[in-house]
């Protein structure tokens, strides 16, 4: 027998012998006192409700039947036998019967839905407890979205605790809930299919704002009407940073290659232009040493020449591979006038080739800025790019770009203008 199967049992017997107790005790005080039928009658009402509130139908019905006996052989004439000498008692006792049956089945019912809320309160508890172990923010609310439950990691997680919250305020705006679509159309799914998940941007007590993972689940009465909402959140604010952070140095870094795309004639000829200059120079050097008596002072001339175009070659090489690189933002302290002419001197070809001519109003002696260094270049190229676009349309004057650098209290300013 199943622990629930003995208790019913129990409580089955345990009724049995409450009421067939009483019932005695109550016909020989009765009959002792000389007690009416009427009056035992209400006596035997009274036994037969308070057993049926033990609960068991099939018990109470015994019950019943026992007591319309008891009044039938005791109190109806002629006592101590089952005849009815009078039909008015025939009567009596027929509507003793029907009004215990009546009684006991309402008391049952009532005792059985009773003891079902008991139940059903006692289980939600046991499930609040075991919701109050995770780490994870979880509440529920009704059909007008006020606030009835909220566990321990939704106090910790948001800044409330359930006393401030519970009955007294809506989720929506008690965490400013910014949602991914209009509510309404939010709503509608939650009713159609019971779910719902997406991201919502809260904000905490303290101000913060958060972006959560969230899950929602309708809960239903036995006749499928909408009852309560349980809302479950996790914070997923720093994965959305990072992913964010990643996406920008993609998107920064796509900017840098279409940069130098748009750069390739420039990066060539800055190349080209040393290496050219390497080659010539290890030819001279060549002859140099080939003489009869070589002139090594010349040769050596040569290679130095040689030394410094390769490290100009390096220098060139460096500047694309930083502008192409696909490292995240690095800042340092930068000379801003440095900077600007290493971007010239690498764009003086596309310069050169649409006839504008750089000059460069650099104050001296600027102070240090904090920065990236491959992002700056960039926004000069483009501000280069950009001065050589809008210059294109002039025939009638020479075209020139001025880039100037001056420190305005405590900023640094690069200004910039074309003869357009």
């Amino acid at each position: 027998m199943s622990p629930k199967q003995n208790t019913k049992f129990l409580r089955f017997a345990a009724q049995l012998f409450f009421g067939g107790t009483t019932l005695a005790l109550a016909t020989f005080v009765s009959f002792r006192l000389g007690f009416s039928i009427a009056a035992t009658g209400f006596l035997y009402l009274i036994i037969i409700v308070l057993s049926a509130l033990i609960g068991s139908f099939i018990a109470s019905i015994a019950i019943s039947a026992a007591a319309a006996l008891c009044l039938n052989y005791f109190f109806t004439p002629p006592i101590f036998s089952l005849g009815v000498e009078n039909p008015e008692d025939i009567l009596s006792l027929l509507v003793f019967l029907t009004t215990s049956l009546i009684v006991t089945g309402l008391v049952t019912a009532r005792t059985r839905a009773l003891r079902r809320v008991i139940d059903s309160e006692t289980a939600l508890r046991q499930q609040a407890s075991l919701l109050n172990l995770t780490h994870d923010s979880i509440f529920v609310r009704d059909m007008h979205d006020v606030i009835t439950y909220w566990n321990r990691g939704a106090e910790e997680f948001y800044g409330w605790t359930a006393a401030d919250v519970v009955g007294k305020v809506t989720t929506h705006k008690l965490l400013q809930t910014v949602f991914p679509s209009p509510l309404d159309e939010i709503d509608a799914e939650l009713l159609r299919t019971d779910l719902w998940d997406g991201e919502l941007m809260h904000t905490k007590a303290d101000g913060a704002k958060v972006v959560v993972a969230s899950r929602w689940s309708l809960q239903r009465d036995e006749h499928r009407r909408p009852l309560a909402i349980l809302e479950t959140n996790n914070n997923i604010t720093e994965r959305r940073r990072a992913e964010e952070k990643v996406l920008r140095a993609e998107l920064a870094h796509l900017a840098r290659v279409s940069t130098l795309g748009e750069l390739t004639a420039s990066i060539a000829h800055e190349v080209n232009q040393p290496l050219a200059a390497v080659v010539n120079g290890a030819r001279a050097c060549l002859r140099w040493l080939n003489r009869e008596t070589p002139n090594l002072n010349e040769a050596r001339r040569v290679l130095e020449g040689i030394l410094d175009g390769g490290n100009r070659t390096s220098e060139v090489i460096r500047r694309v591979r930083g502008l192409a690189s696909k490292v995240s933002t690095q800042e340092a302290p930068l000379d801003i006038n440095n900077v600007i002419s290493e971007v010239i001197a690498l764009m003086q070809f596309e310069l050169d080739s649409h006839q504008v001519a750089p000059r460069m109003e650099l104050v001296p002696s600027l102070p240090m800025v904090l920065a990236d260094r491959v992002e700056l270049q960039q926004v000069i190229i483009n501000l280069v790019m950009n001065g050589i676009d809008s210059m294109e349309s002039i025939k009638d004057r020479p075209r020139e770009i001025v880039i100037g650098s001056r420190q305005k209290a405590h900023q640094i300013l690069v200004r910039w203008r074309t003869a357009a």
